[in-house]
């Protein structure tokens, strides 16, 4: 088992309040991951749950167990840090055995997991290497493995990846989604790279300033945003936001201008709405086309353009000094400084109030 239950934790040092109430339930068998910006409390959060920090205040259940005094030892998790912390003295074997050592196993059972991490990892040719003698892929394979043999409740990665270059992130990537499938243990994994989130996780935890913002699947987070830090952080490159007015609202929908110069009506009814009410209308640079002849599109002017083959990813500012960025599939003949009229489609759109918060309905 492996469910991991957080009530109201609260972090602080001193008078600085680091993680503010998170509520989160972490069901047995879930890849789950904290996402947000250099210091959100991502991997302080993960500090509590591995018990290397104590809470300030709040409960913390592993498997319905309160384990806030429980020391990290005691608590039947494995994690994995960013720096691999391998003993560059030990074989790969010995680092495998040392924890299992420790907890005093039998040594067949000891060689045993062992054997079965290396098949799991393909690192059997290693076993006799110290860390110094391998790659950093395989020095993270190693470090995982080292989580593995524990047999644990659940896995903690602290940005595993970081360290690696970005070809072998990928396979690594691949390599641990494939290790969830085998083993079907509980997850958590810290990250800034909201890709890796989106390529990893069953859910996804977007953290800002110690406060959960949004917690869903990957594709509920990129397709209802909750606000606009979520819509602009989830999806690569981000997306676009630009200023809108609601025209009317009802039960046929929602009519609204866009930058002052396109009007669209979208079939979802902002509730609550009001004419005349400044709005964020959100837009993926993926959906943004260029317009046909017969279409009252937004001028842009072209400032940079970055022909890369299968697309062409164009950076503009529409007349009103706001930067708007498309991804247009194939191959396009656009240069900079010359207008070109952009559109979309209004399913496409997301609409966030002046607060950020999405209007309800949308």
């Amino acid at each position: 088992m492996g469910r991991i239950t957080l009530q109201k934790v609260v972090k602080s040092f001193g008078a600085l309040d680091i993680l503010h109430g998170i509520d989160l339930d972490i069901q047995d068998g879930e890849f789950i991951v904290f996402v947000g910006p250099s210091g959100c409390g991502k991997s302080t959060l993960l500090r509590q749950i591995a018990g290397l920090d104590k809470p300030t205040s709040g409960q913390i259940h592993i498997d319905g167990e309160l384990v806030n005094d429980v020391p990290a030892a005691d608590r039947g998790l494995a994690m994995v840090f960013q720096s691999y912390a391998l003993y560059p003295h030990m074989t790969v074997r010995q680092n495998l055995a040392f924890g299992l050592e420790n907890a005093r196993l039998p040594k067949h059972e000891i060689d045993s997991r062992i054997a079965e991490a290396a098949r799991m990892l393909e690192i059997g040719d290693y076993l006799n290497r110290r860390p110094g003698q391998l790659s950093g892929g395989q020095r993270q394979r190693v470090a995982i493995g080292r989580a593995i043999v524990r047999n644990p409740t659940a896995f903690l990665l602290d940005e595993p990846l970081s360290n690696l270059d970005a070809e072998l992130r990928i396979s690594m990537r691949a390599e641990l989604s494939a290790l969830h499938a085998r083993l079907k243990t509980t997850m958590i994994y810290v990250t800034h790279d909201q890709i890796e989130a989106m390529t990893l996780a069953n859910r996804i935890v977007v953290l800002r300033k110690g406060k959960i913002e949004q917690v869903g699947t990957p594709l509920e987070l990129y397709n209802t945003p909750a606000n606009r830090f979520v819509a602009g952080f989830i999806g690569a490159p981000s997306m676009n936001f630009l200023t809108g007015t609601i025209l009317s609202t009802g039960a046929d929908g929602t009519r609204l201008t866009v930058l002052g110069e396109t009007q669209l009506t979208t079939s979802r009814t902002a509730v609550d709405a009001k004419a005349g009410q400044k709005i964020n209308v959100g837009v993926r640079p993926q959906h943004i086309r260029l317009a046909k002849p017969e279409e009252n599109g937004i001028s842009a002017h072209i400032d940079m353009v970055e022909a890369l083959g299968s697309e062409t990813v164009i950076h503009a500012h529409a007349v009103t000094g706001e930067t708007i960025l498309a991804v247009l599939a194939g191959q396009h003949d656009l240069a900079k400084g010359t207008e070109v009229q952009l559109s979309f489609e209004s399913r496409d759109i997301h609409l966030f109030d002046e607060a950020g918060l999405r209007l309800a309905g949308t």
